[in-house]
């Protein structure tokens, strides 16, 4: 069985939570391993990436295959994951043609969301976009 505890320094009861933690892994009988690792995005600031990209999808072209057009969501966080990177990684097409993979924001960790969605304002920024909501720390 794998379990996930958030620990949070600032927690006013982060004893308690280590004291359980600590006992959840006595109780297991057996030998665990222990991955300390920052906390995965959250849904406040996956719900901030998508509508900021919806923004940047309905006010912005952008060229493809030689033609300005304007693309959904999804190939706007493509095309931004990848530049928060700074890589493009391109593999060849079942049928021929080139597909550009791009990041996957469920393995993201909160800092690296909230890089993300500023990077995303950014851009939106710089091609006039207007954001329903005013920008804030979403991570």
């Amino acid at each position: 069985m794998t379990r996930t505890f958030l620990y949070d320094p600032d927690n006013p009861r982060r004893e308690s939570v280590l004291t359980f933690m600590c006992e959840a892994i006595r109780s297991a009988g057996a030998k665990r391993a222990i991955t300390v690792k920052e906390p995965t995005r959250n849904l406040e600031s996956n719900a901030a990436m998508w509508a900021a990209l919806g923004e940047i999808a309905r006010q912005v072209q952008w060229p493809v295959d030689g033609k300005m057009q304007h693309l959904p969501a999804d190939d706007w966080k493509d095309i931004l994951t990848a530049s928060l990177k700074r890589e493009q990684r391109v593999a060849q097409g079942v049928d021929g043609g080139f597909v550009m993979l791009g990041s996957r924001t469920s393995k993201m960790t909160q800092r690296q969301m909230g890089e993300l969605i500023e990077l995303i304002h950014a851009i939106g920024a710089e091609r006039g976009v207007v954001f329903a909501e005013p920008v804030r720390d979403a991570a």
